[in-house]
């Protein structure tokens, strides 16, 4: 039949969104029948780049590499002793941070929740269809390190700079050799020429010199640079809680309710 060639030719040129819709409209004719043309073939191109859109979103999401996968700006909990603004996090969630280029410094206790708000935070872009990657430090830093052992370090710069939102948990997690400092800032720079950071961190800006440069007599100005690009360009946000997120959904929190 013709309808059904039709519906095969879309299918092979890959517009198999427009495909099912039309499927649709063929088999309840009587309800598009008095649809003027237009309507109808504007349902057909609606449905195609919905699919594609959504698509887009799922690769966005899968190549982001997520550590908590289920993360979202409607899942993030608003607990009193978490001291979070709502307002704050619902305006970062427009992603203009990441088109002003401005970073974002997530720090607190471990347990207190900062990797899940900041894969929100990165779901959140993933929907505006920006590229997101997440790293936790050491295999990031293992990373870098293997690419200047072979020489393609700027490579992989290169590709970072293409990334409009990196999210960097357990940001400076041990202190830093002098050849993972460089690396870093390396990194930090191709940073400030594109996109966003989020650093997730346990411990305040201050205390970041003695753990990119263990050595306080170096007066390194490699670590001042870093310091320098970072922090003078963030949102600092305290994830704060008298109660660890591990302590309020682990297995004891489910058999004391």
């Amino acid at each position: 039949m013709i309808r059904q060639s039709t519906i095969e030719l879309l299918k092979e040129m890959r517009f198999s969104g427009m495909a099912v819709e039309l499927e649709k409209q063929l088999n309840n004719a009587d309800a598009y029948r008095e649809m003027p043309f237009e309507d109808r073939l504007a349902m057909l191109v609606d449905a195609e780049w919905n699919r594609r859109q959504s698509n887009k979103y799922l690769r966005c999401v899968h190549n982001a590499r997520f550590a908590a996968h289920d993360a979202t700006m409607e899942g993030i909990e608003y607990y009193e002793d978490r001291r979070l603004s709502k307002t704050q996090m619902l305006q970062l969630a427009t992603c203009q941070y990441i088109t002003d280029g401005h970073h974002v410094i997530l720090k607190g206790a471990s347990g207190n929740g900062k990797t899940y708000l900041a894969c929100a935070l990165g779901e959140a872009a993933c929907r505006k269809l920006l590229s997101v990657r997440y790293f936790r430090m050491p295999e990031l830093l293992e990373e870098l390190m293997i690419a200047k052992e072979h020489k393609e370090l700027k490579r992989v710069m290169k590709a970072f700079e293409k990334v409009d939102l990196l999210i960097l948990d357990e940001w400076l997690i041990r202190c830093l050799t002098p050849e993972e400092t460089y690396a870093m800032l390396e990194l930090i720079e191709t940073r400030t020429r594109h996109g966003a950071t989020i650093f997730c961190t346990q411990f305040e800006t201050e205390g970041w010199y003695s753990r990119i440069d263990p050595d306080p007599e170096s007066d390194s100005p490699i670590c001042e640079a870093i310091m320098d690009r970072v922090i003078h360009n963030a949102y600092e946000i305290l994830v704060d809680g008298q109660q660890s997120m591990r302590e309020r959904h682990g297995l004891k929190a489910e058999v004391l309710s």
